[in-house]
């Protein structure tokens, strides 16, 4: 099973979109494990959405649709109500 997930950084006001096998790990990595990348930057993370597929092109498909401009609006406008 993978996990789409989308998180927001309150203190910064960004979106970070992926997908994961493992998605408590995950977030151990943008929060506390990792040291590169774009989510150190933005820390802390927090869940603001997920949705599980049973393959990996469909979790690959949607977090693909949730990147582009109406899946970021989608989340602007449903998830974070234009904070």
């Amino acid at each position: 099973m993978y996990t789409v997930y989308v998180l927001h950084s309150p203190d910064y006001d960004k979106i970070y979109i992926g997908y994961t096998r493992n998605l408590q790990e995950r977030m151990r990595s943008h929060n506390e494990l990792g040291t590169k990348g774009w989510t150190i930057k933005y820390r802390p993370w927090k869940i603001v959405h997920t949705e599980e597929y049973a393959t990996k092109q469909e979790a690959m498909a949607r977090e693909k649709q949730l990147k582009g401009g109406q899946g970021r609006a989608w989340i602007r406008q449903t998830l974070l109500n234009n904070k």
